[in-house]
């Protein structure tokens, strides 16, 4: 113990313990890094349409469901690897404001993307759709069917959803 005069001895276990302190807030630094998604991802190979989500019960008896749905890629444009990215598609029918309903999917986890790469295909659906008695390629032409929209957001950590694309989604029968 350092009494009056005496110099303070640090332990060789807390220079070590500082040491590993110091290296992990920096390591930690680094890797939590604050991310621009609008800037470092690009959306491609976009496929929409309309998924067979099979058959539900109604009191009209069996539907068919058809529910919107988008596939695509996130590509990493930024020169720096990208991890923790999370997306929301918001879905609407075209000419009303309020949400029809959204789905959140991770779009690049902890595991990162390199610069140039891309994600596997994300499909996105949203939980409701149209259902109707009649076969499912006649439910797209129906005159009460209405076209729909999804908005992709995403965001990086805890920093605030950012829009990265918005599509109409293509009047087509999607089978997977």
């Amino acid at each position: 113990m350092a009494g009056p005069g005496k110099p303070m001895r640090h332990s060789s276990f807390a220079c070590a313990l500082t040491a590993v302190l110091a290296l992990a807030a920096l390591v930690g630094a680094a890797c939590f890094r604050s991310i621009d998604v609008a800037t470092a991802l690009t959306i491609t190979d976009v496929t929409s349409g309309y998924f067979d989500a099979g058959i539900v019960q109604s009191a009209e008896g069996e539907k068919n469901k058809l529910v919107p749905s988008i596939s695509f890629r996130l590509k990493n444009v930024d020169q720096t690897p990208v991890s923790g990215v999370q997306v929301n598609a918001v879905f609407r029918r075209l000419g009303e404001a309020e949400e029809w309903g959204s789905s959140y999917v991770l779009g690049i986890g902890p595991e990162g993307l390199e610069p140039g790469q891309s994600t596997q295909p994300l499909v996105v659906r949203c939980p409701l759709g149209y259902t109707g008695l009649q076969p499912r390629a006649q439910m797209l032409q129906n005159h009460e069917f209405v076209d729909a929209k999804v908005q992709i957001f995403a965001k990086h950590g805890s920093a605030n959803w950012v829009k990265l694309g918005e599509y109409v989604i293509v009047r087509q029968l999607l089978t997977h």
